[in-house]
């Protein structure tokens, strides 16, 4: 199967320079703005089903049409999965009945990382697979790592994986975390299925990632271990 996917194209050649900056700025900051009450009822109702799973947390953030929240909950079986977006048409697409272990959440991002930290959500491991990067130099501030929720994403800690098929956008991510965190985590191009991947990863986790890889498109993953990290 051949995929066609325009590689993305921006004015910037590497991150950007309002980026500690921001970065900072949000560190600093005071969020005022309330959760909304769709995504609070949301969350309560996720918090319900995670208690009564009893089982440590995998948080798939953005998880589009569910491939990838079903996938992770396959391969852990003893971990409790949540996947969260707040399109109702890409949630309801059919792939196939989830797992016991596996839950789908209608919510507000933003908000929802909000309200895991404040009831003390500590996911085992916390993926951001394939987000929109926002190319154009002026749109920074609609980048994860440039929006005022960074430090909360951070600071839910564990083992945070983040996959792009923009470079830029992986590198400020993670100069994001070193400026918050002060860790270092591992930046690399990656190919599902070649010989140095788990038989798991040679599955694409998500339609993006096939859709970019059979594409041609370089695919680019960081991975950083934030279990011992508090942010301020």
């Amino acid at each position: 199967m051949q995929a066609s996917s325009r590689a993305i194209t921006s004015s910037q050649l590497g991150p950007h320079q309002d980026l500690i900056r921001r970065v900072q700025r949000a560190r600093d900051g005071e969020w005022q703005r309330p959760p909304a009450a769709h995504t609070r009822a949301a969350f309560d109702g996720a918090a319900r089903w995670l208690a009564a799973q009893d089982r440590p947390l995998i948080l798939d953030a953005g998880c589009g049409v569910g491939l990838s929240t079903r996938r992770l909950a396959q391969r852990h079986p003893d971990y409790a999965v949540i996947g969260v977006d707040r399109s109702e048409q890409r949630l309801s697409r059919d792939h196939g009945a989830l797992p016991d272990n596996a839950l789908l959440v209608r919510a507000d991002l933003v908000d929802f990382w909000r309200l895991a930290l404040a009831a003390e959500w500590r996911p085992v491991e916390h993926y951001l697979l394939y987000p929109n990067p926002y190319p154009k130099s002026t749109q920074l501030k609609k980048r994860w790592h440039g929006h005022p929720v960074f430090p909360a994403i951070l600071a839910l800690g564990g083992r945070l994986e983040l996959r792009s098929n923009w470079e830029i956008y992986v590198q400020e991510f993670a100069l994001g975390v070193e400026t918050l965190c002060g860790v270092d985590g591992e930046l690399t191009a990656f190919v599902p299925g070649d010989s140095s991947t788990t038989p798991f990863e040679q599955t694409f986790l998500t339609p993006f990632e096939q859709k970019y890889f059979e594409s041609g498109q370089t695919l680019w993953r960081y991975c950083v271990d934030l279990t011992a990290t508090i942010v301020d």
